[in-house]
């Protein structure tokens, strides 16, 4: 069964641990590499949801360095 991924807010992130963090960034790592080769076999039928997964990403790493810095400081 195929994983249906929706886009993440950033508010939803912010209450998650470093390591939930970290493994959903690989998860949706993961997720973009396999809609990659997807794409390249042919087999993709939404492109959107690659834009969707990096968009993703982008908000776990931005949530995980608003934690790093918050403990500097």
């Amino acid at each position: 069964m195929k994983k249906v991924v929706t886009r993440m807010k950033a508010k939803d992130l912010v209450g998650l641990s470093t390591e939930e963090l970290l493994e959903k960034e690989a998860d949706y790592r993961q997720e973009l590499f396999n809609l990659r080769f997807q794409l390249a076999t042919g087999q993709l039928e939404n492109t959107a949801r690659i834009k969707t997964v990096r968009k993703n990403i982008a908000r776990v790493k931005t949530v995980l360095r608003q934690a790093e810095i918050a403990q500097e400081a």
